[in-house]
């Protein structure tokens, strides 16, 4: 209903792009993003064990994964595309296909599950872990987007340029 094509318009689907620069990004079953989804997943674990501790883990899981699938229709609705392609490097970005939106919902729920199951120290260790290596990798990651997003910054912008 929103217009999001079903899979990449490349006409298959591929398990992993690596290219951000690239219009196939954010269109196969996972890509440099797939890792934010991740740590959403262990967010939201952290989030409803604080507001919820006393609701079944299935109960938390269902709301991370409602939550989740909220941002996903949020990110590709044309308000939320035009930011990220006027705020960021993101130029190229049209929003996710629906099988890249679904992979996504997952990835959330695997990190959901993974932070339920490791103590919290080991939880922000992967995270921090994550959010280094692929700033390393791409020079973005969640904590860039969520900057970009919120309160762009030149300085930010050039990094990821690579100027």
């Amino acid at each position: 209903m929103m217009g999001r094509v079903p899979i990449c318009t490349c006409g298959y689907v591929k398990p992993w792009h690596g290219i951000v620069a690239s219009s196939e990004n954010s269109q196969h079953l996972s890509d440099w993003y797939t890792f934010s989804h991740v740590i959403h997943g262990f967010a939201f674990y952290g989030l409803f064990w604080l507001v919820a501790p006393r609701s079944p883990l299935a109960f938390r899981l269902a709301a991370a994964t409602l939550l989740e699938a909220s941002w996903e229709i949020v990110e590709n609705t044309d308000l939320v595309i035009n930011r990220y392609r006027e705020a960021t490097v993101s130029l190229d970005y049209y929003g996710d296909s629906v099988i890249n939106s679904m992979a996504d919902i997952l990835s959330m729920v695997a990190g959901f599950v993974v932070a339920s199951r490791l103590r919290l120290w080991v939880v922000v260790a992967l995270t921090a872990a994550l959010e280094t290596f692929v700033a390393w990798m791409i020079r973005d990651n969640l904590t860039l987007n969520i900057i970009m997003l919120l309160y762009p910054l030149d300085a930010i912008r050039e990094w990821q340029a690579g100027r």
